[in-house]
């Protein structure tokens, strides 16, 4: 389809020609037949198929053209400042002959132009979602005057921990019914799925499959090996290999940062990164790399998608992605440009389920290797502690260790990739081997604390006073503690008359036990109207402190 046939507004073909468009892509013939009459979609599309032009376009088709949109705004969310970046140049290249203002916001920068770009008026917002929900909360953007919603690279927001986030801005944006809401993702997994059916308008799904699903010129190579070898086995096919540069992917941020510290003491140059790292400092990485400066980068999928690094020579599958579509975009990295490049895949009996789905969704059988003597190579790290890490899975345990993460299937569905014997190990009061908790000191002396601050609370408090205690060894409960004489009230077992003469000394009254007929003598009348006496005094001591509670015990 060209874009003359679409019957866009003039202002906007007069751009397209400026860029010297003239077909549409799938993806953006498949997006128009829809957006372009006011209906939401969520569409699967690979990076480099034209999709930023197919929302672009619609935004200002629907803003020129559609009397509801009209006075509203427009936002695109992007993962990453570049791409918001990006985003913008091309906003500013399509749209530079209609009335429309657009502006970038993002973290990492300060907030006076940003702030400023409010102030004059801004219609297309494009920016990262820390950011935009900052503004948001400050009361400087306001969700409710959005006519078009833009989500993109949706499952890359997801992998960088942005779903929250995501949920958060459509809950706050005009209802459904009222917006036009485009979702744009590499893959329409299920958490995108649950996004549309949640916020979306009765999308229309277009999905744009690749032209190919794998680089035909990529060596692939899969090794079955188990979670104790797998380490030793990665360290004998970098060694036999010697790849010039390598990316390695992990499933988790626990494991990516392991493996790349593991590599560092084996003497490999190599750096991590995941969602959690900030992305300056991220892009200080994928720099290093791309310059030839950093050989080795350990990763998660957020670097699966957008990572363009050229003559990457191997990419290293250390754990087979649960995600089919990720095995895809993971082995995309390398022999891009017509160029050959090497993937290798190692498949322990925790990640081996995620196989059969690849396997299916490419079309082909993984070509698998023996994994042979020579290739286990010894590990320098063994015995070696690793630097603390600032990146977790899952909360930390609670002092003496927590029940949560105390076995390995706990840990695996928490996401830990600590093997049994990397967990630090602590002791139970039974004196059982634990491996669910930062290790403590030990000792008769440190055990007995840790029996103290397990006994329960009713227990402590309603325990008797042993034999040989300070507070038993002297009378009048006063006992000495590292050569001081410390004042303490009667214990518990103290009888009534201790009890007396102690308030006595020290407050220098005398006092009755309530219901007591002990009155010193006189006739029954008497001490019936002392007995009245005394109890109106119970009833006022009854309010303060530890006489009233001596009273209301009847002691």
């Amino acid at each position: 389809m060209k874009f003359t046939e679409l019957n866009l507004d003039e202002r906007l073909m007069r751009a397209i020609r400026d860029l010297n468009f003239t077909d549409c892509t799938d993806v953006q013939a498949e997006t128009f037949a829809h957006t372009l009459k006011c209906r939401d979609v969520a569409v699967q599309s690979q990076t480099g198929t034209g999709k930023t032009a197919a929302f672009l376009i619609s935004i200002f088709q629907l803003w020129i053209t559609e009397e509801r949109f009209r006075g509203t705004k427009a936002l695109v969310v992007a993962p990453t400042r570049e791409l918001a970046v990006q985003i913008e140049r091309d906003a500013r290249a399509l749209g530079k002959y209609v009335p429309f203002r657009s502006a970038c916001f993002y973290g990492g920068v300060g907030y006076v132009a940003q702030e400023k770009a409010i102030a004059d008026g801004v219609d297309l917002i494009i920016g990262t979602p820390g950011r935009l929900l900052d503004f948001n909360q400050k009361g400087k953007l306001n969700f409710g005057e959005l006519g078009i919603l833009v989500i993109d690279e949706a499952d890359r927001l997801f992998d960088m921990g942005f779903y929250p986030d995501i949920r958060k801005i459509m809950r706050r944006a005009r209802p459904r019914e009222e917006r036009v809401t485009m979702l744009y993702s590499a893959t329409l997994s299920s958490r995108v799925r649950n996004l549309a059916w949640q916020f979306m308008n009765d999308p229309a799904e277009v999905e744009i499959a690749p032209e190919q699903m794998t680089v035909e010129t990529v060596d692939q190579a899969l090794y079955h090996v188990s979670k104790e070898e797998k380490f030793r086995l990665l360290l004998g096919i970098l060694k036999s290999s010697d790849p010039s540069n390598a990316l390695i992917f992990c499933n988790t941020k626990r494991a990516t940062e392991i493996v790349a510290r593991k590599l560092q003491l084996n003497g490999y140059a190599c750096e991590f990164i995941m969602g959690d790292l900030p992305q300056k400092k991220r892009i200080k990485i994928i720099d290093s790399l791309k310059a030839g400066e950093l050989r080795m980068l350990c990763a998660t999928d957020v670097a699966a998608r957008g990572l363009h690094v050229d003559d990457l020579d191997m990419v290293i599958n250390y754990d087979i992605p649960e995600d089919p579509e990720a095995y895809v975009h993971r082995i995309g990295r390398t022999a891009r440009a017509g160029k050959t490049g090497r993937a290798v895949s190692l498949a322990c009996e925790r990640f081996v389920y995620g196989l059969e789905p690849i396997q299916e969704l490419i079309g082909r059988k993984i070509p698998v290797r023996q994994v042979s003597a020579d290739l286990i190579a010894d590990d320098q790290s063994i015995g070696k502690r690793l630097p603390p890490s600032q990146y977790r899975e899952h909360p930390q345990p609670r002092r003496g260790g927590d029940r949560r993460y105390s076995s390995g299937r706990s840990a695996g569905r928490t996401g830990s990739t600590h093997s049994r014997d990397e967990r630090p190990v602590s002791r139970s009061r039974s004196g059982e081997s634990r491996t669910d908790g930062p290790k403590h000191p030990t000792g008769p002396k440190h055990a007995a604390a840790d029996a103290r601050v397990h006994e329960p609370a009713a227990r402590r408090r309603s325990a008797p006073t042993r034999e040989g205690s300070p507070r038993a060894a002297e009378p009048g409960g006063r006992s000495r503690r590292e050569g001081q004489v410390v004042e303490r009230g009667p214990s518990r077992n103290a009888s009534v008359d201790d009890r007396l003469a102690y308030y006595k000394a020290k407050y220098g009254e005398d006092f009755v036990p309530a219901g007591s007929d002990a009155t010193g003598g006189g006739s029954s009348g008497a001490k019936a109207d002392e007995r009245s006496k005394d109890g109106n005094v119970a009833k006022k001591k009854k309010r303060s402190g530890v006489l009233g509670r001596l009273f209301a015990r009847g002691e």
